[in-house]
């Protein structure tokens, strides 16, 4: 059974940083994308920052030159490094595996929170 875990979350102040990590467990073949998406109270869930199979990075604009995505195969994680946190950066923080084997599939992790104080 596939499973994604995500830490790192937590509270800090405007301009401050924060490091997510997802890890998952479990099989999963045919590895499109990773990504971390994130969901503020009330709006709907937006993309963040995706990394395909082969390495390379997209990121929304909100968040270009702030945060870097990357991943470590070896250890079947993902990592978030946000840096200059502004407080409209406050959400619940995703992770996704889109899996094209035998179809399109996609993996869900539980969320970690971050919250931006100013």
């Amino acid at each position: 059974q596939v499973q994604l875990v995500e830490s790192g979350g937590g509270l800090v102040q405007a301009g401050g940083s924060l490091r997510l990590s997802c890890v998952f467990s479990g099989s999963i073949f045919g590895i499109k994308t990773m990504a971390w998406y994130r969901q503020a109270p009330g709006m709907q869930r937006e993309l963040v920052a995706q990394i395909s199979s082969g390495g390379t990075t997209n990121y929304a604009d909100s968040v270009k030159g702030r945060f870097t995505m990357s991943k470590d195969e070896a250890v079947n994680a993902v990592y978030l490094q946000m840096n200059s946190l502004k407080p409209e950066d406050t959400a619940v923080y995703y992770c996704n595996v889109r899996s094209v084997f035998l179809g399109e599939r996609n993996y869900w992790g539980q969320g970690t929170q971050v919250t931006v104080s100013s």
